[in-house]
């Protein structure tokens, strides 16, 4: 294996062995143990030349995915650009801030003793990216990484072939070639890293590969961090605006082929206002696709005949598209769906949408729970009490109120599942934090140094200890 300090296009490891993962820690251990990494002005180069990295090279990461996804311009910059630099952005803002040992009381046994939590960073952390949006959900972790003073070792997707051989190729350019390095190849790569003994992985993908992820891991009780998948839900009451969900469900399910996690995975609309919301649907599923071809892109041959499977089950009324032909599936809105299909089984991840209609909000609640915990569920309502019900009573990672995925773009707030959703979170100072030991510090004078502390004890010494206490 040629290290990147030698090879500047990254460190290709498609048959990555033992001896070579662990030469890998090892270096980048020995980067860390030389404190390079502590400094803030480190910290800041690293989170600013992510920075210049996305500014500086969109064009090759726009046609990187066209080539790996079908993905347009655009959306190569909403996904996975602009979310990124506004990442970063927010670390460099706060950064100096987060660093900051925080001072906490103590109980009057301890005083005058002073308590801080002092923020350090774990080592050498491996982070795992998926192909979806492999530069966003490569760089996100790294973020929180390299602004917690980490080494990074990371591992793009290898169904993303061009997008991981761009990366391998800029990142030396841009951060430090010693404390990130990048390993190309295919799954057998990441159970030899895990195998070397990092101090955290950090793993974006399917909650199948995440248990593997996490047995992995578990060997050497390592830490994990699983940002995984679900069936998120959304729910539309009688009190929605019904053109605005439509738009914004579909906005939220077009985006990269339907292949997002936080994708509304299906719809439970109140039958009162379904017929009425499938109109609005295929409205403006038109009005969406103006000027698109009529089938999106998907990444490849094992998962569009996963997808296609689901549309030659017949799972219910197709009302809308239901073509596929050369990995590519029209966005396809299916009514009526049987709740025990492969549609409504398991995370569809593709652009096909099942519609269910249920008496009110209360059935609709109660379909989800009965379910895993999803990543993320949507609700369009205008009546306040709904809104509130649904933030109560579902647990999921995430809740938006009358819009779909919004909230991966909110730095302020963490980004995580619960259950088969995940384990973790990050985002912001979340991120920070997700990548930083909180190290406890106490910090005693010598005097005063009461006797009544040590034994031999009186009873009056017991006695006032238990006050004390």
């Amino acid at each position: 294996m040629t290290s990147v300090a030698d090879r500047p296009t990254g460190t290709q490891t498609a048959d990555l062995t033992a001896e070579q993962a662990a030469q890998l820690i090892g270096e980048l251990r020995a980067v860390h143990a030389s404190g390079r990494t502590q400094p803030l002005e480190w910290r800041l180069r690293q989170l600013k030349g992510i920075v210049r990295l996305f500014e500086e090279n969109e064009p090759a990461m726009a046609a990187a995915l066209a080539s790996d996804l079908g993905r347009n311009a655009h959306d190569t910059w909403f996904g996975d650009v602009a979310s990124t630099v506004g990442e970063a952005r927010y670390a460099i803002k706060h950064l100096k801030k987060w660093m900051r040992p925080k001072r906490v009381g103590v109980p009057l046994a301890v005083m005058p003793g002073k308590a801080r939590i002092q923020y350090e960073p774990l080592g050498v952390v491996l982070v795992i990216g998926p192909w979806n949006y492999p530069f966003y959900l490569c760089f996100g972790p790294m973020v929180g990484a390299l602004a917690a003073g980490n080494c990074v070792v990371l591992k793009p997707s290898e169904h993303a072939p061009a997008a991981s051989a761009l990366m391998a190729q800029l990142i030396p350019k841009y951060l430090d070639k010693d404390a990130v390095r990048v390993v190309e190849g295919e799954a057998a790569a990441t159970q030899q890293l895990i195998d070397a003994r990092v101090d955290h992985v950090f793993f974006t993908g399917g909650t199948e590969i995440g248990r593997k992820v996490m047995q992995a891991a578990a060997k050497h009780l390592t830490p994990v961090t699983l940002e995984l998948g679900g069936k998120s839900p959304v729910i539309v009451t009688k009190d929605a605006d019904l053109e605005v969900a439509a738009r914004r469900i579909l906005w939220g399910k077009l985006i990269n082929s339907g292949q997002t996690c936080l994708a509304p995975d299906y719809v439970l609309v109140e039958n009162s206002v379904k017929n009425d919301l499938v109109g609005q649907l295929k409205t403006q599923l038109v009005a969406l696709r103006e000027g698109e071809a009529k089938e999106q892109q998907i990444v490849n041959d094992r998962q569009f005949d996963r997808l296609a499977s689901y549309l030659d089950e017949q799972p219910g009324q197709v009302v809308a598209g239901g073509s596929k032909a050369d990995t590519k599936i029209e966005t396809t809105l299916v009514v009526d769906a049987d709740p025990a299909s492969q549609v409504m089984s398991g995370e569809i991840f593709g652009p096909i949408l099942p519609i269910l209609g249920v008496k009110d909000l209360s059935e609709a609640i109660t379909f989800v729970n009965r379910r895993e915990k999803p990543l993320a569920s949507y609700l369009f309502s205008k009546n306040k009490a709904e809104q509130q019900r649904v933030l109560n009573e579902i647990s999921c990672g995430g809740t938006v109120i009358n819009h779909t995925l919004m909230h991966v773009l909110v730095p302020q707030l963490p980004f995580g599942g619960v259950g088969e959703s995940g384990m973790g979170a990050y985002h912001g100072k979340w991120g920070f934090e997700c990548f930083s030991h909180r190290k406890s510090t106490l910090v005693m004078p010598t005097r005063p140094d009461l006797k009544m502390i040590y034994p031999p004890y009186s009873e009056r010494d017991k006695k006032l200890l238990r006050k004390l206490a």
